[in-house]
């Protein structure tokens, strides 16, 4: 019988530390609920000791999503760890997630304590957690790099204190396969009771090996991975979850492992987490690019054409993707929009259908082909969206390469109408500085991208805003044929959140 490989999900924690990012409860929730139709075994979801806003979300996620098992972050110490159990007191399925790092350079560095006091620390961490909860995963921080010896009496003392899961991580991305491999059957052997634990593997992707790295361990003997959506994560981020999921999926002849994964769940999943971090999906990223089941050269056309396989490993329908092209117009009515939602993945709610459907026929008067990307950008859009206290009622734009570019914008703030207008270095300056003003608020623009959603001159553009206020980040999202109505509507999305925002700040802190 071959062996179940189970995927952690670390989007949510080690993923939001990417540099830049900044994801609020509701977004956190949306995201859990997609990785659970996604399937994964656990759900990472914060770091609860960091901030209001991270406990905050892991709390929800622990009262919304009941099939995975729900884990929280916890250093090795009481209050972190009674912490996290507090917020995970509602899971189905709570884990306490500890850490210690274990290499000689974060010891003497970091922690200025000595092998002894790191084990001590440990087995108390494990037992406290274990007091909380029954599945309890211990990982030494930094164990790639750690003197073997002492990590087989770490990881012993760990199992004998009660934890259910060992972790390995590779935290600064520094071992090679055969290196890692190699680590990884010496804890197999030389660790006593851990045939009796899940041991678990947590690759970063510095010298870019992280899958490289996963898939190796799992060879060896380790029995979970800990990866991400996209390979978001600290610096050059995680082992990405959509290329271990289908290198197992795709190559089952080499590794031989099953996994509970619902792939044609990936894409709708990569997409919400590039959606609502803003950070873009390169073209030729493995697995979900935009190139990734694009064929350009003559030869490989015809191959493709002659038999899929041909350049094709894997299909674009295993992913969830679509090679069709959605046949939808403004004579289209509302039960074909519904089901060609329900071919992409999209489970609406009535009111959040009718706004959809309303946004695709304005779209459909713009545009004379609606594509599967249009509909996805205009729903994602359109259900993602913050709770509008600002609202754009109108904006009004005068440029020219010989004149002063000017704005006027009215904006409805609850019930309050306010109209400003401002000059600036182009109609996009004039009209953020026009919002600053009739909102009240004085922010610092700190990134600002558009990209095309679709094809062709008439495609729907989305900008994505990053602006800062008080020393906080917020991102605003707009999507339109027009690029400065996308942009307004970007940096009004970025003031509605500095001005309602809950609040999300968090420590760094990286296994």
């Amino acid at each position: 019988m071959s062996r179940r490989i189970e995927i952690f999900d670390t989007t949510l924690r080690d993923g939001e530390q990417t540099p830049g990012i900044s994801l609020n409860v509701k977004e956190k929730l949306e995201v859990a609920r997609q990785l659970e139709k996604l399937s994964v075994d656990v759900i990472e979801a914060g770091f609860p000791i960091a901030s209001k806003g991270d406990f905050n979300a892991v709390k929800t996620i622990a009262e919304n999503v009941r099939g995975p098992v729900i884990a929280g972050l916890a250093r090795a110490n009481f209050k972190d760890i009674d912490c996290a159990a507090e917020a995970l007191k509602a899971a189905a399925r709570p884990r306490i997630h500890t850490f210690i790092a274990s290499s000689p350079i974060h010891m003497k560095y970091k922690l200025k304590m000595t092998e002894e006091e790191v084990l001590e620390a440990a087995v108390a961490a494990v037992k406290r957690a274990k007091s909380y909860v029954e599945d309890v995963e211990f990982s030494a921080e930094d164990a790639s790099r750690s003197d073997v010896e002492f990590l087989c009496r770490l990881y012993e003392a760990a199992i004998k204190a009660g934890a259910t899961v060992i972790n390995v991580p590779d935290t600064v991305g520094y071992t090679t396969p055969r290196e890692f491999g190699k680590l990884i059957r010496a804890l197999m052997e030389r660790v006593p009771g851990i045939e009796n634990v899940k041991l678990s593997v947590h690759c970063h992707n510095d010298l870019g090996m992280a899958v490289a790295n996963s898939l190796e361990a799992v060879a060896c003997g380790a029995t979970q991975i800990e990866c991400a959506v996209n390979g978001l994560g600290e610096r050059a981020g995680n082992a990405a979850l959509e290329e271990v999921v289908m290198a197992l999926d795709t190559r089952k002849d080499f590794f031989g492992f099953t996994h509970n994964i619902n792939t044609k769940q990936i894409y709708r999943t990569s997409k919400l987490v590039s959606t609502l971090t803003g950070v873009a999906i390169q073209p030729n990223k493995a697995i979900v690019g935009a190139n990734a089941f694009a064929h350009e050269s003559g030869i490989h056309q015809h191959g493709v054409l002659a038999e899929k396989s041909t350049y094709e490993i894997m299909t674009p329908e295993s992913v969830g993707l679509t090679t069709n092209r959605l046949v939808l117009g403004k004579h289209s009515g509302r039960h074909a929009f519904a089901q060609r939602l329900k071919e992409l993945g999209y489970e609406l709610a009535q009111d959040e259908l009718n706004k959809a459907f309303e946004r695709f026929k304005d779209l459909a008067d713009k545009k004379k082909e609606i594509t599967d990307m249009d509909i996805e950008a205009i729903v994602e859009d359109q259900v993602l969206k913050w709770p509008e206290h600002i609202e754009l009622e109108y904006f009004q734009v005068s440029t020219g390469n010989q004149s002063i570019a000017t704005a006027t914008v009215k904006v409805k703030i609850d019930e309050e109408v306010v109209e400003e207008a401002s000059t600036g270095d182009g109609p996009i300056d004039a009209a953020y500085k026009a919002l600053e003003r009739a909102c009240n608020i004085n922010c610092k623009l700190v990134d600002y991208s558009i990209r095309s959603v679709s094809s062709g001159k008439d495609a729907l553009g989305e900008v994505t805003v990053k602006v800062e206020k008080d020393g906080r980040t917020f991102l605003g999202r707009g999507l339109s044929t027009d690029i400065i109505e996308a942009s307004v509507i970007a940096y009004t999305n970025a003031l509605n959140k500095t001005m309602f925002s809950n609040g999300n700040g968090k420590a760094r802190e990286v296994i």
